[in-house]
C-alpha cells in the first residue's frame, strides 16, 4: 500500500493505493462523512491480492486538506476531478453514505472512468424530501449542530478504541475495522491526538448536505449499479440515528441499470460490520466468485 497526494480544485487530497492499474478493473473506494479512506482497509483485506484499490481521503477527512466549501456538490465534484485526473477507465466505484452520493455524481459527470458501481447504503433520499422547505429547528451553523460537540481530543489510539468498542454502533463493528478507524482517523497534537476530521468541519459537512437533490444524475447514469440498504427506522424522529439506513427505497429502481440488496440485519455502516460482504460484492461486480463468510 502507498500513500500518495494529489493537487485539485484548490486542495490537497490523500489517496491510498494498493496493487497495480493492470491487476483486474480498478476499484475506487469514497467513505462516509466524518471517516476516512482507511475504513475500508478490512475491505481490502477481505478482497485479497491482485486488485487495483485506490482509497480516497475526502477533503476534511483523513490526511487531507481541511478547507471548504464542504457543500455536498463540492464532494461529487472533487471525486469526478480526482477520477478524472488519476485517469480512471471502466473503474468500480463504490461509495458509502455521502461517499455513495459523490460517487453518483462522478459517474454522471465522467461516465467513461466507470464501467459499474457499487453503492453502499447512500444518503440519496426520496426525491419528495428534497422539495420540502427546510425545517425551522434547522441548525443555523456548524457550532451548533451537536456533531460539533464530539470529543476531539485523544490521549492514544487504544483509549478511543477502548472507547468505542462497547457503544452502539461501533460494538457491532468487526473490531479490525474499529481498530483501522482510530488508528488512522486520530492526527498528533500537543498531549496526544485530535481527529482527522474536526467535529466543526464534520458537523458543516452535514449542513452541507440539505436539498442536494441529485435526481437528474440518477436518471442518466448507464452504469449497472448495486444498491446496498440497511434497516431504516420505523419512526422517523427528530433524534440524529446515524445507524439507520438514510436511502430512498426506491433508488435501485430509478436508476436505469440498478439492483436492490436489502440487508436488514446490518446498521448503516455495513463496511464497518461485513467488510467481507463488500468485498464479495465488489468481487461479483468484477466478475471474479467469491463468498463471504456466514
Amino acid at each position: 500500500m502507498q500513500e500518495k497526494r494529489v493537487a485539485l480544485r484548490g486542495v490537497d487530497l490523500a489517496y491510498f493505493e494498493w496493487g497495480e492499474s493492470s491487476q483486474r478493473p480498478t476499484v475506487l473506494l469514497v467513505h462516509a462523512t466524518g471517516f476516512h479512506a482507511r475504513c475500508w482497509d478490512g475491505v481490502v483485506r477481505a478482497l485479497g491480492a491482485g486488485w487495483h484499490v485506490v482509497a480516497l481521503d475526502m477533503r476534511g477527512h483523513g490526511r487531507s486538506t481541511k478547507s471548504g466549501p464542504y457543500d455536498w456538490r463540492t464532494f461529487g465534484a472533487d471525486t469526478a476531478a480526482f477520477a478524472s485526473l488519476l485517469g480512471l477507465d471502466g473503474a468500480i466505484g463504490v461509495g458509502h453514505s455521502m461517499g455513495g452520493h459523490s460517487v453518483i455524481q462522478a459517474a454522471a459527470a465522467h461516465p467513461h472512468c466507470f464501467a459499474k458501481l457499487l453503492l453502499v447504503d447512500p444518503v440519496v433520499l426520496d426525491p419528495e424530501s428534497y422539495t420540502q422547505p427546510q425545517r425551522v429547528d434547522a441548525f443555523a451553523s456548524p457550532h451548533e449542530h451537536p456533531v460539533a460537540r464530539r470529543r476531539n481530543a485523544w490521549r492514544s489510539v487504544q483509549e478511543m478504541f477502548d472507547r468505542f468498542a462497547n457503544r452502539h454502533p461501533f460494538r457491532l463493528w468487526d473490531p479490525a475495522v474499529l481498530m483501522d478507524y482510530c488508528r488512522h482517523g486520530l492526527a498528533p497534537a500537543d498531549n496526544g491526538f485530535v481527529l482527522c476530521c474536526p467535529p466543526q468541519v464534520e458537523a458543516a459537512i452535514y449542513l452541507g448536505s440539505a436539498g442536494r437533490d441529485i435526481g437528474s444524475a440518477i436518471a442518466k447514469l448507464p452504469h449497472p449499479a448495486v444498491v446496498l440498504r440497511a434497516k431504516r427506522k420505523a419512526v422517523r424522529d427528530s433524534a440524529m440515528d446515524f445507524a439507520a439506513s438514510p436511502t430512498w427505497e426506491g433508488l435501485a429502481a430509478a436508476l436505469p441499470c440498478g439492483r436492490d440488496v436489502y440487508l436488514p440485519e446490518l446498521t448503516h455502516f455495513i463496511p464497518m460490520q461485513r467488510p467481507d460482504l463488500v468485498a464479495a460484492h465488489i468481487s461479483a461486480l468484477a466478475g471474479v466468485r467469491t463468498s463471504p463468510r456466514d
